[in-house]
C-alpha cells in the first residue's frame, strides 16, 4: 500500500502537470472514481472518495479538456461545495444527503470544471478527497 497524505485541493495552483487521468480504480466495496494529477516535477496527486458500503460518490461530468491543464502552470484550483440537489426541495429527494463537489482548474490553454455528485442516506461522508502521494515520485 502506498503512503498517503491528504492536502487542500488548492496546492495545486502554480503547479505544472505532466499528466491528469480519469479512472475507475477497485476498492473493497466496489469501484470507485479517481482522477490523478502528475506533476513535471513527478509529484503525485489523487482526487478520490474511498467508498463505504451505503454510499455513492461518482464523477458526475467534466466540462472542458484535462489535456488542457498539460504542461502550463495551474492559474485556478478551487474547490466548491453545495448540499441537495438545485431546485428541488430536500424533502423532495428520494435519499436525505445529496453533496455536489465541483473543482474549478484553469491554465492559459483553457479550463476544466470536474463535477463530482454524492449520495447517500445521510449517515456517509460523501467527501471527495485530494491525496498526494508520498514517497512516489514519477519521472
Amino acid at each position: 500500500m502506498r503512503n498517503q497524505t491528504i492536502v487542500d485541493f488548492s496546492v495545486l495552483q502554480g503547479k505544472t502537470m505532466r499528466s491528469v487521468v480519469q479512472s475507475v480504480v477497485s476498492h473493497r466495496t466496489g469501484d470507485q472514481d479517481a482522477i490523478t494529477f502528475t506533476t513535471v516535477e513527478g509529484e503525485v496527486y489523487t482526487l478520490t472518495h474511498d467508498q463505504d458500503c451505503c454510499e455513492v460518490v461518482e464523477v458526475e461530468d467534466i466540462c472542458g479538456r484535462l489535456e488542457a491543464l498539460v504542461g502550463s502552470p495551474l492559474l485556478v484550483a478551487e474547490e466548491y461545495t453545495q448540499d441537495g440537489v438545485p431546485g428541488v426541495p430536500d424533502s423532495d429527494v428520494k435519499r436525505p444527503s445529496t453533496t455536489w463537489t465541483f473543482y474549478k482548474l484553469a491554465t492559459r490553454k483553457g479550463h476544466v470544471t470536474i463535477r463530482w455528485i454524492g449520495r447517500s442516506n445521510g449517515y456517509y461522508s460523501e467527501k471527495v478527497t485530494l491525496y498526494q502521494e508520498v514517497g512516489v515520485e514519477t519521472i
